[in-house]
């Protein structure tokens, strides 16, 4: 195999056809559809820090892998966080921006970032990284999100492995949510049946819907959702409005959106991504406060989902220990990076081991506590 890696600054200069055929398809967020979305609507690209560089490696002119990158001039949306890394750098005297980024903008979910059914193929793509870093003064390379296998074959070719961790809920073939609450301890089924309870006291219903079911109307009312909670959190929302136009014209039916209404006006939401085998959980907002409203649609409603429709498990974001009291268990997540800098390199496979380690133990004891019956 000679493989000849390329860069697009656009994801419209790789045809849609042929970057799917790679693998990309396998997960909701590394379809071409999806980042075209943020390419188009501008949500990533001019002024946002996220410039497209995606890695397009062929042998004999046929597409046999991609990589979705991106040099970025900050730390921002990325949910594996290297600030520290940053800072530490530059106090050195380095320059740690612009690096480049494998990853999908904004997006905590897992999923194959060497996209590629041939490991040869995935290992060129992260030399390509390397290279793109050397010739274009990039301070490293950062592939976040990454699945396990890509974590262990990246580490055979030289980048580093960390380890970090999501709550995830997990499908043991349930046939319904009581048979989920079955497995819990008994003072943690009767405390999530009152949560649920209290949750639908907000004097309206709770619809999910996907498809065509979604009109754009819907779309109007989670943008005002997704704005609140993004000023709130972020300081400044990531996602343009016409992103949320663009996933209705080309991914609606990846799409499960979860929407309170009271008296045929929404006034709380969550966005879902359906994939082959999860949902995604990816943003939530409100309009009113409401006890447990909250929890309710963003991770009951999702189990409940993931059950009807046989799927393996729920990916509700990062962070939150609050999601281990409602059944999703701590998991691994992985990321590997490369550094130019010998002496930087040095001390960062220092602290990752032992971060790895760390992550490990609380991983062991958060499961420990869990909310499942014992044996």
């Amino acid at each position: 195999m000679t493989l000849s890696v390329t860069v697009h600054q656009a994801i419209a200069e790789i045809p849609a056809a042929e970057w799917d055929a790679t693998g990309a398809d396998s997960n909701p967020f590394t379809t071409h559809r999806f980042l075209a979305a943020l390419e188009d609507s501008g949500s990533v690209g001019g002024r946002s820090g996220w410039v497209p560089a995606h890695l397009a490696a062929r042998d004999d002119d046929v597409l046999k892998g991609v990589a979705p990158c991106y040099v970025k001039l900050h730390s921002q949306g990325e949910y594996i966080f290297d600030h520290a890394w940053a800072d530490a750098f530059q106090r050195a005297g380095g320059q740690y921006y612009p690096k480049l980024q494998c990853a999908v903008p904004f997006t905590p979910v897992t999923g194959q970032r060497l996209i590629a059914r041939d490991p040869r193929v995935q290992t060129g793509l992260l030399n390509a990284m390397a290279q793109l870093c050397l010739q274009n003064n990039l301070s490293g390379a950062h592939v976040t999100f990454c699945t396990e296998a890509e974590a262990e074959l990246g580490a055979a070719a030289g980048f580093m492995p960390r380890a970090t961790q999501q709550f995830h809920w997990l499908n043991d073939g349930y046939e319904d949510y009581e048979a989920f609450l079955s497995q819990l301890s008994s003072r943690k089924r009767k405390n999530l049946r009152k949560e649920r309870a209290r949750a639908q006291e907000f004097g309206g219903t709770i619809r999910q819907l996907t498809g065509d079911e979604i009109t754009p109307a819907h779309w109007d009312a989670f943008w005002s959702f997704y704005q609140d909670t993004g000023a709130r959190k972020w300081g400044r929302p990531y996602l343009t409005r016409e992103f949320f136009d663009r996933l209705h014209e080309t991914m609606r039916d990846d799409c499960l959106l979860v929407l309170a209404e009271r008296d045929g006006q929404p006034i709380a939401g969550a966005l879902n991504l359906i994939g082959s085998d999860a949902v995604f959980g990816r943003y939530w907002g409100t309009t009113e406060e409401h006890p447990f409203l909250h929890f309710e649609i963003c991770y009951h409603q999702a189990i409940d989902f993931a059950i009807s429709h046989g799927l393996a498990r729920v990916e509700a974001g990062a962070q939150g220990e609050h999601k281990l009291a409602r059944g999703y268990l701590p998991t691994e997540t992985h990321s590997l990076h490369w550094v130019a800098d010998p002496g930087f390199r040095g001390a960062l496979e220092d602290y990752l081991q032992r971060e790895r380690d760390a992550v490990g133990e609380e991983i062991e004891f958060l499961r420990d506590w869990g909310p499942f019956r014992r044996g």
